[in-house]
């Protein structure tokens, strides 16, 4: 039997476990990379482990989500990612550079290794042939001082793509029909690999677009082979050295397989409030729009620049529609800023943004109270555009530009013929916004710079062996990371300072949940299916952790969320019959006694008693023996702290 992609790069990186479904397994992490809203906490913990140097092949710092600096705070976190990867030997990506996953898929990313980052959106490195995975700072931390990465050995997912697609209908469009199918929880533990003859149509940005939206499906990675379009697009970025054929063998199994005719596709849009609500823009209908926003780690390569200049050219935005457009870096701002599209953007009535995350998280072009704002971006969940009745639409960059003109959601495909577009043979290169690390016999002189608003690790204890606490919080299902810990302008520069963003922590659920918790002391918050989806941020975990949450109990949790609880030191429970949650209310008492005992034996049924209402209530608390002890330990940190003792 033949090996998919995802099996071959796991068994070449495989150091413990083996490739089995369900089973944990450890991998040998090739590259990382942060960026600025989680690295300070990152490089918090790196530090704590007191290791010198990073072991990786590449880790870079990238600084692209907190660059609105209307106080000293956001700045501070960039001094001080910039001395600590100086000192410990990280490339750093200087404000300006452009978005993460953009400039890693230009500069760094090589096809067939595997890296980790702080991002959920760090799979768009699949769109090169790498195994590229979403973290919590803390994995990455590890990673960075030499230590495996763990996940469950993921099953394998083979979406066949076949046909080509057709004029103004976009890779985009592509993603929105997984996500269709899927939805939002079906690639949990999954990996998706595109094959078939329809993968050799699309460029290497456009396949970055459908590898960075896998993390909707709340899969582990996405991945496309490494070809001749791979290697055109390396040999462009002056990289072709970097470059391997990458491809599943002919006859590899998969777990399950999903066929996409490309030319059968047509314009569709990622409705209000979840990227999974996907129809097709003529169900949609004539929807007048306020706002139209371009750019974010999706959808902003040079391509896509170049797509929505041409629509653009020689006409004018509508007079109700406000349009900005963020070019994902410094690349590709250079290059349409030489060629003439950002004329013509310019000349439309866009207003250009800085190659940065920008309104994607948040951070600026909020749209109006109830305005209806199309997006290119990942994410549509309420209120994260930081407005909080706004309703946003996830469309292609194409529908975005056409929308834009005429002031209502409009089909591409009625603005005339679409000429070729293609890749350039060379792309201007100029890394002089990458700063290089200190030579090792010069790392000792680097002083670490620390700002005021820079806080230590919250402090965490060992296991307890009986969790006795209320219910300080119960919501539903769906719970994605921003509702946990929202981000956006306001709140994003508190990043570093755990105990001040912890007042933030379910705001958009409860406003009093900070303080309430915070009086409790200890207590247990109980969820509904998928909880914890969306951003790999720690701060989900670390926030509750400093407020005092001892266990989470839900129907399901996302992959990621429920590794950051595990580090956090905090229980991941789940129910063993989804029924018995409608059993618990907020503020009842629960009681899980002999926990520390049940769990250093390695059982995975435990008892949660409600002594308000005596209901007993079996739940599933499923830890591997690496996991088990990093829960008895109080968390990774202090986990790895012993390890490396």
């Amino acid at each position: 039997m033949g090996l998919t992609m995802t099996e071959k790069i796991l068994s070449a990186h495989l150091v413990e476990g083996e490739l089995k479904r369900g089973t944990e397994i450890g991998i040998r992490i090739d590259q990382t990379l942060t960026q600025d809203a989680t690295g300070t906490m990152a490089y918090l913990e790196f530090e704590a482990m007191g290791v010198p140097r990073v072991r990786t092949e590449r880790s870079v710092a990238y600084i692209d989500h907190n660059t609105l600096q209307n106080g000293f705070e956001n700045a501070d976190d960039h001094r001080f990612i910039g001395s600590c990867a100086k000192k410990h030997g990280l490339y750093f990506s200087r404000p300006g550079n452009g978005i993460c996953h953009q400039v890693h898929l230009e500069r760094f990313g090589i096809p067939g290794k595997t890296l980790i980052g702080s991002d959920s959106h760090t799979p768009t490195g699949g769109g090169l042939g790498m195994l590229a995975i979403g973290a919590g700072g803390l994995d990455v931390a590890v990673a960075m001082g030499g230590g495996a990465y763990y996940i469950t050995c993921p099953k394998v997912v083979n979406v066949k793509l076949s046909g080509q697609l057709s004029p103004w209908v976009a890779a985009k469009d592509v993603i929105l029909e997984v996500l269709r199918r899927m939805s939002v929880k079906g690639g949990v533990g999954k990996v998706i690999e595109y094959t078939g003859e329809g993968v050799k149509t699309l460029t290497v940005p456009e396949r970055a677009t459908i590898t960075n939206m896998g993390a909707e499906l709340g899969a582990t990675s996405s991945i496309f082979p490494s070809d001749e379009m791979t290697k055109a697009f390396m040999t462009a970025q002056k990289r072709e050295q970097d470059w391997i054929p990458l491809a599943a063998d002919p006859d590899a199994e998969y777990d399950e397989v999903i066929e996409i005719d490309l030319s059968k596709l047509e314009p569709l849009a990622a409705c209000p409030h979840s990227p999974d609500n996907v129809k097709s823009i003529a169900e949609i209908g004539k929807l007048k729009i306020d706002q139209v926003c371009i750019g974010s780690c999706t959808n902003s390569s040079l391509l896509d620049m170049m797509k929505v200049a041409h629509i653009l050219k020689g006409k004018t935005v509508h007079p109700d529609v406000s349009l900005s457009i963020a070019p994902g870096s410094k690349q590709v701002l250079n290059m349409i800023a030489a060629n003439g599209a950002l004329s013509d953007m310019i000349d439309a009535g866009a207003r250009i943004l800085e190659s940065a995350c920008g309104p994607c998280i948040g951070m600026g072009q909020s749209p109006n109270s109830g305005g209806i704002s199309l997006r290119t971006f990942n994410r549509n969940f309420e209120g994260r555009s930081g407005t909080k009745d706004g309703q946003i639409y996830l469309v292609s960059p194409e529908t975005a530009a056409a929308s834009a003109l005429t002031g209502y959601l409009t089909d591409p495909r009625t603005i005339g013929e679409m000429p070729a577009f293609s890749l350039p043979e060379v792309f201007t290169i100029n890394d002089n916004m990458v700063t290089l690390p200190a030579d090792e016999a010069d790392m000792d002189s680097v002083e670490i710079k620390l700002g005021p608003n820079i806080k230590p690790y919250p402090e965490t204890h060992p296991l307890l062996e009986t969790i006795a606490a209320p219910v300080s919080l119960k919501v539903g299902d769906n719970i994605t990371t921003d509702h946990i810990m929202p981000a956006g302008a306001k709140i994003l520069p508190l990043r570093s300072n755990i105990p001040k963003i912890s007042e933030h922590c379910f705001a958009v659920c409860d406003e009093s949940f900070p303080a309430r918790a915070k009086a409790l002391g200890q207590s247990i918050i109980v969820g509904g299916a998928n909880y914890g989806q969306g951003s790999s941020r720690e701060h989900a975990a670390l926030a509750p952790l400093y407020l005092g949450v001892k266990a989470v109990l839900v129907k399901s949790f996302a992959r990621i969320h429920r590794a950051n609880l595990i580090n956090a030191g905090i229980l991941p429970l789940t129910f063993v019959n989804e029924a018995d949650y409608d059993k618990i209310a907020q503020g009842d008492e629960l009681v899980l006694e002999g926990v520390r005992n049940a769990v250093a034996e390695g059982k995975t049924e435990l008892t949660v008693v409600d002594k308000t209402n005596g209901a007993v209530i079996p739940v599933l608390c499923e830890l591997t023996g690496r996991t088990k002890d990093i829960m008895l330990a109080g968390g990774l940190l202090d986990y790895t702290r012993e390890a490396l003792k």
